[in-house]
């Protein structure tokens, strides 16, 4: 019985880090991390196309990783949970003590994206 928690609870653990595994939506709640923009703030910042950075957003949206807002005519996007920003202030905090390790290592190499 145990087993199958473990086993459900790590397929869920790594379907979580597949969605923050594209470097494109990362940068995405990198941005938010300073608070809640508009789809065009966020293109302008990450790089990647409009329909490219909405479609993130709506998959992140759906895996309740950001939330929205319409104020007026535009929607604003925000963290969806406050741990989001705890999770990648840890990722940063790892990355300060492992960068070398992780920059070198050859079992996740970088896969290029044509977002």
């Amino acid at each position: 019985m145990a087993s199958e928690t473990v086993i459900r609870t790590s397929q869920l653990q790594a379907k979580l880090f597949r969605g923050l595994a594209d470097p494109s939506r990362l940068a995405i709640l990198q941005v938010l991390r300073q608070g809640p923009l508009h789809v065009s703030a966020i293109v302008t910042v990450t790089g990647p196309s409009q329909p490219n950075v909405s479609n993130h957003l709506r998959c992140l949206s759906e895996c309740g990783l950001v939330s929205a807002e319409t104020r007026g005519r535009f929607v604003h996007y925000r963290l969806g949970d406050e741990r989001i920003e705890q999770l990648l202030r840890l990722a940063d905090e790892l990355l300060a003590d492992t960068a070398c390790g992780v920059r070198v290592c050859g079992n996740y190499g970088e896969r290029e994206t044509t977002s």
